[in-house]
């Protein structure tokens, strides 16, 4: 499912206009975004999963063309864990 299906399903099911619900998609998302820029970042959406910032450390990788090893910077990532619900109902 994309971003736009999910806008036309939303606006569907609640009877609101199309530009309405991508409103609120988009507030969504942008609000989890912005949690998770911050140093212990995390979103818990009871029954549906939690998402939560990770630190990756730096650390040696190898490029499959050549075989030569790299480095790989240190990064952030974020983690979903699903929720109880969610894992029951699929």
């Amino acid at each position: 499912m994309t971003k736009t299906e999910l806008v036309e399903k939303i606006a569907k099911d609640t009877g609101i206009s199309k530009s309405a619900a991508a409103g609120a998609v988009n507030s969504f998302l942008g609000n989890i975004t912005k949690e998770l820029k911050k140093k212990n970042g995390k979103v818990t959406l009871v029954g549906f999963g939690t998402f939560t910032k990770v630190r990756r450390k730096a650390r040696q990788g190898r490029n499959p063309q050549t075989g030569e090893t790299i480095k790989i910077k240190a990064s952030n990532s974020v983690r979903f864990k699903p929720g109880k619900t969610l894992k029951d109902s699929i």
